[in-house]
């Protein structure tokens, strides 16, 4: 059998309509409307521990398959073949995730936990923003510009809500579901009264981290109202704070961002940033008792602080912007990556003590930068130590209004 027909197959397989794994017309067209709203799958259409005919190919060959299938789609939406592979049965998906690297080593995003782990560390990762003003949702996609034909590939969604003294972004997964008690919620960022500071929350704690309760427990809802695949806490990893403009002087933004969960040795020379490999093993009441509450109490949602033990955290600032004389105006080099100007645009950069003797190149490394190109659209590219959520956790701040700090 051929390369082709082999992907081929897979295909078929993954729409539901191959010998192996055959299901209903209904459900069918079901799953494929949920791939076109995020990267991959986390959970495959059919029992993982299904075997059929494809589970006796030899490992070698397997190995070579899946090894030729994601070395040759490098983007989408041809690289959804290799999630056809980890589609397959058992043996091919752990096949598939031992092949598949991490963003950081391949600069490829492919599984939804890629959103997760930190980008490449060379050249930085695509994307860009669409703005719906109609309903306050903000959608994440893959490449440099939108497509014409809005085939463009969802990374993530966000929904803004406002409240009485806060602003939340809850994001997740798909654009059609936003609820806190859903398995596709990832996190959400939430604003204090004045838009001067935002709190990034994550659904899953990094394996490396210490947890510390901070503030109130805020009520949401009992174990029994959560699904068994929802995680019971927020975990604050990330602070982002604006100087407050006080003399309202024109200039653009001043912002820092406290990593909590990114230490600062990441950025020197044989660090590593935290890389979860899975979505959390979610709470339940016999591996994590201190941290879900019994059944006949009122159960509460803990907003708890992440710190990396003995560690001190990254702080991104924004890179200062020089006066262009003819034109008037605050500019930045974003490479062509923004066109328009905005005070929204920004670019992150470490900030770094003289202390710690980090190469001048390194301090100098935009690690993120956000700017507008069209009405409602804006780039956003990233690289390590970031991952793509807390990057655009970090850039849906800026859209939040901010009358102290302009």
């Amino acid at each position: 059998m051929s390369f082709k027909s082999i992907v081929r197959e897979l295909k078929e397989m993954k729409d539901g309509i191959g010998s192996i794994s055959r299901r209903g017309e209904v459900e069918g067209r079901h799953w494929r409307n949920r791939t076109r709203t995020h990267i991959a799958p986390d959970v495959v259409p059919f029992d993982p521990n299904q075997q059929g005919q494809w589970a006796n190919i030899p490992p070698e060959l397997l190995l070579d398959i899946v090894r030729r299938v994601e070395e040759s789609e490098t983007s989408f939406p041809a690289r959804t073949a290799v999630v056809f592979c980890a589609s397959v049965c058992k043996s091919w998906r752990e096949v598939t995730k031992e092949i598949v690297k991490t963003p950081e080593e391949c600069g490829r995003l492919t599984f939804p936990i890629s959103l997760k782990q930190p980008g490449p560390r060379e050249s930085p990762i695509h994307c860009f923003i669409k703005r719906n003003r109609a309903n306050s949702v903000y959608r994440l996609y893959f490449g440099l510009i939108p497509s014409e034909d809005e085939s463009d590939k969802l990374l993530l969604a966000a929904k803004r809500i406002r409240r009485a003294t806060s602003t939340d972004f809850v994001i997740s997964l798909v654009s059609d579901d936003f609820s806190r008690a859903s398995s596709t919620y990832v996190g959400k960022l939430r604003s204090n009264f004045l838009g001067t500071k935002f709190t990034i929350y994550d659904n899953q704690l990094p394996s490396d981290a210490a947890i510390q309760h901070r503030g109130r427990l805020s009520r949401r809802f009992s174990t029994k109202q959560v699904s068994p695949t929802v995680s019971a806490c927020n975990y604050s990893i990330a602070t982002v704070s604006y100087e407050l403009n006080v003399l309202r002087t024109r200039g653009p933004r001043r912002m820092h961002c406290a990593m909590h969960s990114i230490p600062f040795s990441s950025i020197q020379e044989g660090g590593s940033a935290p890389t979860p490999t899975s979505f959390p093993q979610y709470f339940n009441e016999k591996s994590s008792p201190a941290l879900v509450p019994r059944a006949k109490e009122p159960s509460v949602n803990s907003s708890l602080t992440v710190s990396v033990p003995s560690r001190e955290p990254l702080v991104l600032k924004n890179k200062a912007p020089r006066w262009h004389e003819q034109l008037q105006c605050w500019c930045l080099n974003f490479k062509g990556r923004v066109t328009v100007a905005s005070v929204k645009n920004f670019q992150l950069v470490a900030a770094v003590d003289p202390s710690h003797n980090i190469p001048a190149a390194v301090q100098e490394t935009t690690i993120l930068q956000f700017g507008k190109i069209g009405k409602d659209i804006f780039t956003m590219d990233y690289c390590y130590p970031l991952s793509a959520f807390q990057a655009f956790a970090i850039c849906l701040s800026s859209f939040d209004t901010k009358p102290a700090c302009e």
